[in-house]
């Protein structure tokens, strides 16, 4: 065994362990003896993958999804799945595009890495009721090294159950959801709270998902990821937070949103 892979070995079997941290086995979380499982599947054992599996549903936001996948899916020993509640192609809350899910829930019972996408509010609010989806981002938890969301899915995740008296983020327009769910609002591009991590609207996944390289593979193959994907942000306006932005400028990004969804 190389040292770096007795490295991420160790790694990651010290996350599912609980064992790099405050709180990192929550509600659901994992045991030592899962821990041992996890070692035995996958890439943990030399032979395999670390499993990222990307659910999708009807409604949800493209970026969410795709950004995270784009910097997860070229490191080293990781493995990006979609999965969605029947295979096939999946709409986007626009509409207009669609991506192909890969994998269907039942065919998918683990994963080191689960990731839940946010969507519109047509999107967001099915799969919050949607109660086999629900059992299923559940399931995986259990067993998983990090549970994620970008968006407003970490109200879905929160519907889930998984987010009670726990720090997290998501979508600037919809913090004050979070504590429907019990889930307590931490500003941050992204938030940690033991295996869970949520993300800030869309692009945030992207800050997210270079984090979650650097816990699979280290610091370096992050940083070179980030520079494959050419992930340096220059933009010409500095309103991409609603701090920055004026209460117009805030109403006008809503609407747009809101036009754009089917």
């Amino acid at each position: 065994m190389t040292g770096k892979r007795r490295d991420r070995r160790e790694l990651l079997r010290a996350v599912v362990a609980g064992g790099l941290g405050a709180g990192l086995v929550t509600a659901g979380g994992t045991s030592a003896a899962q821990a041992e499982s996890v070692e035995r599947e996958g890439e943990l054992s030399g032979g395999g993958s670390v499993r990222v599996a990307v659910l999708l549903y009807d409604g949800f936001t493209a970026l969410d999804a795709v950004g995270p996948y784009e910097v997860l899916c070229r490191v080293p020993g990781v493995t990006v799945t979609t999965v969605a509640e029947k295979a096939g192609r999946i709409r986007t809350d626009t509409g207009e595009l669609g991506l192909v899910a890969e994998r269907s829930l039942d065919s998918v019972t683990r994963a080191e890495v689960l990731l839940v996408p946010g969507g519109g509010e047509r999107g967001t609010t099915t799969t919050m009721a949607n109660r086999v989806v629900l059992d299923w981002i559940r399931h995986i938890h259990r067993r998983s090294v990090w549970t994620t969301s970008v968006c407003t899915g970490s109200l879905i995740l929160g519907a889930a159950g998984l987010l009670r008296g726990l720090p997290a983020t998501t979508y600037w327009a919809s913090r004050s959801y979070l504590a429907e769910v019990g889930a307590v609002y931490t500003p941050g591009r992204f938030v940690e709270a033991g295996k869970i991590m949520t993300g800030a609207g869309v692009s945030a996944g992207i800050d997210m998902g270079l984090h979650i390289a650097a816990r699979l593979a280290g610091d370096e193959v992050a940083q070179a990821m980030q520079l494959a994907v050419e992930y340096d942000p220059d933009p010409p306006f500095d309103t991409g937070s609603p701090e920055k932005a004026s209460p117009e400028l805030q109403h006008l990004a809503l609407r747009l949103l809101a036009d754009a969804a089917v």
